[in-house]
């Protein structure tokens, strides 16, 4: 079929879906410029701008300076801190910290009862310690010791701060210093003692705790260079092993040896935090000074722990309700007198100066020295006037020497002077023993007499002398116990110048008495001077039979460890001073003293005794010195300045201490008879050899060998 072309129908095709570009003429593209930037008006004037880009131009040099100077210091620091590590020892050397040895001792029984020097227990580490110990440590001086690089910036802040606020210097006073600087200072910063370089320990130790700032900076570098050396745990163990804790206790396995009497693993919560306390002060805190004071600071180290999450609230409610006891050996105050005594009686490089650790077993009985302690505080507390200044000491022995208690003054707590050995004092009658023992040595017996009438003698150089009775009476004749249990002072001077003032000296210095001895008839009245431990052990040579005795307190001295002795006894009975006879008799007449003389107050219930009193001129000093057949106890009383007692006589209050310490010492011991010679028969009277010798007409044979004898050996003596 043909198509039908028609001109007015429009072609089938699409409109274009895009417009046709615009037909005008194309024109150049003009490049608009950017609006122009309005100007603003500068602020300040030229000067301001000068000094504003000076002020920038500084700060930036100063800050070029600063970083540079900075970085200087900090390779230098650095270096210095490597170089510190280098030098750095292993840390198992450092444990033991002490520059002197120490000294262990022994009582009679094998059981430990005091120290001296500088005692280290052995090697702790923070590993095996206690955990409460440690807690308490960190607790107390460090609470945030894991966790700073050895420095603690707060903890400086802060104390500085405390400083300031309490009108102190920056430095003084709180220290703000970490376990670790404080090692660093307990290892005095590498620097060990030289004794070229200072002339005492004690010069050498205040060296190392001196505080300046360049001192500090030391410790910074050297707290810094042990951290990167060793483990926070391995610095910890230095410290807990060479910190000082009071009492000669270096480290904590030794303090709790000497506080109480255990390891420092073995610790409860109480006495960690008491240990822990003793860190600040160990002085003031040491429990065996003030065991109030030292549980007060415990109590505070327990709030820290509880506070820093260490102890829950029940576990330290228990700790404050149940403080820390001190062992029986502290509680005794470490031997006291009787320790110092015993640390003469070695070589110095072996006690008091030792650089190795020594034990000394000793004849110390501590049941004895409690009960010598409280018979002295018993008669203080119910006898003498409050506030008395008067001084008094004790000392108790064996018949062969062995010193087996010491009180050397009323405070029993500390050493010092030592009364009962180092104090030089006249003796008064206490002396006469030895007159009468002169006179029974050469045949007497008890019964001889004796006349109590006024004497003059000429002393050559001092004129007459006419001694007294304390009573200012005479008896006329009586015999050598009548006299001796009287106290008679002119028998016993006609005695002594019968038989001779050189042989009463002899007698005297072979017991033991070392002192000058007067020349003079005064020598029989105690003029001269002697110590408590001289009278006793004289005393004890009358006990044992008449044998001289050297008082002693050491009996072996060995290095520890070791099972071979250095040193042993060094004292005990010597040689014979007067016959057996002689001293059984001498003992029977210083028994009547006791039972009916001046010694009276002295007197034990169902005990024999036996003893002398003694008082000299003025009263200044008061003696009693005695003893049963186990034990020899002598006592003095005066004032240290040689003020007169006041209605204080050797029979009064010294004879009261002496009861109450015998009573006490054999408590528990069977009654034992006193080694005495009861005398038979009438004797008839000592030569006086001032009388005429019609006067002097022996009552029997006996009598007229012993005048012709006295005659032949003290003829010449004046």
């Amino acid at each position: 079929m043909a198509t039908r072309r028609s001109g007015g129908r429009k072609p089938l095709v699409a409109e274009r879906r895009y417009p046709k570009k615009s037909a005008r003429p194309k024109t150049r593209k003009s490049k608009r410029r950017p609006p122009a930037r309005k100007r603003t008006r500068r602020s300040g004037n030229f000067v301001t701008r000068i000094f504003g880009r000076l002020f920038r131009w500084l700060a930036r040099l100063v800050w070029r300076l600063v970083s540079r100077l900075g970085l200087v210091t900090a390779i230098l620091l650095g270096g210095a801190v490597i170089y510190v590590q280098s030098t750095l020892p292993p840390m198992t050397d450092l444990l033991d910290g002490r520059t002197r040895g120490s000294v262990t001792m022994l009582d009679r029984y094998g059981e430990v009862f005091a120290w001296r020097g500088e005692q280290f227990g052995g090697q702790i580490s923070a590993d095996t310690v206690a955990p409460v110990l440690k807690h308490a440590v960190i607790a107390t001086e460090d609470k945030r010791f894991y966790r700073h690089p050895g420095l603690d910036p707060r903890g400086i802040a802060s104390a500085i701060r405390i400083n300031l606020s309490e009108g102190r210097g920056p430095l003084s006073g709180h220290g703000g210093s970490t376990i670790t600087q404080q090692t660093a200072k307990l290892l005095c910063l590498g620097v060990s003692y030289d004794p070229k370089l200072w002339k005492t320990e004690a010069e050498y130790e205040a060296d190392c705790r001196r505080t300046t700032l360049w001192r500090k900076a030391k410790e910074a570098v050297f707290a810094l260079a042990m951290e990167l050396e060793y483990t926070k745990d391995e610095i910890l163990t230095i410290y807990l092993n060479r910190a000082y804790l009071g009492a000669g206790a270096r480290g904590f396995e030794a303090a709790a040896q000497r506080y109480f009497g255990k390891s420092a693993n073995q610790v409860n919560t109480a006495e960690a935090a008491m240990l822990a306390g003793l860190l600040k002060a160990p002085t003031t805190y040491a429990p065996t000074n003030n065991l109030q004071r030292s549980r007060d600071r415990a109590n505070l180290v327990i709030g820290l722990m509880q506070a820093q999450g260490y102890l829950a609230a029940t576990d330290a409610a228990v700790a404050r309700a149940a403080p820390a006891e001190l062992s029986e050996a502290a509680e005794a105050r470490a031997g006291g007198y009787f320790a110092d005594w015993v640390m003469g009686a070695g070589p110095d490089f072996l006690t008091r100066d030792t650089t190795e650790d020594v034990v000394i077993r000793t004849t110390f009985d501590p049941d004895l020295q409690v009960a010598a302690e409280a018979a002295l505080k018993e008669i203080f507390e119910t006898k003498v006037k409050d506030g008395s200044k008067a001084e008094a000491a004790i000392l108790v022995m064996s018949a062969d020497g062995a010193v087996r208690a010491m009180v050397g003054g009323r405070n029993t707590a500390v050493g010092g002077f030592n009364r009962a050995t180092m104090a030089l004092r006249q003796t008064g009658s206490a002396f006469k023993p030895f007159v009468y023992a002169a006179a029974l040595d050469l045949g007497f017996t008890p019964n001889a007499t004796v006349v109590d009438e006024p004497i003059t003698l000429n002393v050559p150089g001092s004129g007459p002398y006419s001694p007294e009775n304390y009573d200012h009476k005479f008896r006329g004749r009586v015999t050598l116990a009548e006299a001796l249990q009287h106290s008679l002072n002119v028998p016993a001077v006609r005695v002594a110048d019968s038989v001779g003032l050189e042989n009463v000296r002899r007698v005297a210095s072979d017991f033991g008495i070392e002192s000058d001895l007067a020349a003079g008839p005064a020598l029989a009245l105690g003029a001269s001077e002697s110590t408590l431990i001289e009278m006793t052990g004289a005393y004890a040579g009358i006990l044992n039979g008449g044998r001289s005795v050297t008082p002693y307190g050491l009996v072996e001295l060995r290095l520890q460890g070791e099972n071979t002795s250095l040193m042993d006894q060094s004292g005990g009975m010597g040689e014979r001073v007067i016959s057996e006879r002689a001293a059984q008799s001498l003992t029977y007449m210083m028994h009547r003293v006791v039972e009916a003389g001046t010694g009276q107050r002295a007197k034990l219930p169902g005990r024999q005794a036996a003893g002398k009193t003694g008082t000299t001129s003025a009263a200044r000093d008061a003696w009693f010195v005695g003893f049963t057949a186990d034990y020899v106890t002598g006592i003095w009383m005066g004032y240290d300045d040689n003020t007169p007692l006041r209605g204080v006589t050797g029979g009064g209050l010294p004879a009261e201490i002496w009861h109450e310490t015998m009573v006490r010492v054999h408590e528990g011991l069977p009654p034992r008879p006193l080694p005495m010679l009861v005398p038979q028969e009438p004797q008839g009277p000592v030569p006086d050899r001032r009388a005429p010798r019609q006067q002097r007409a022996p009552d029997n044979a006996a009598e007229r060998v012993l005048r012709d004898v006295l005659g032949t050996l003290l003829g010449g003596n004046r």
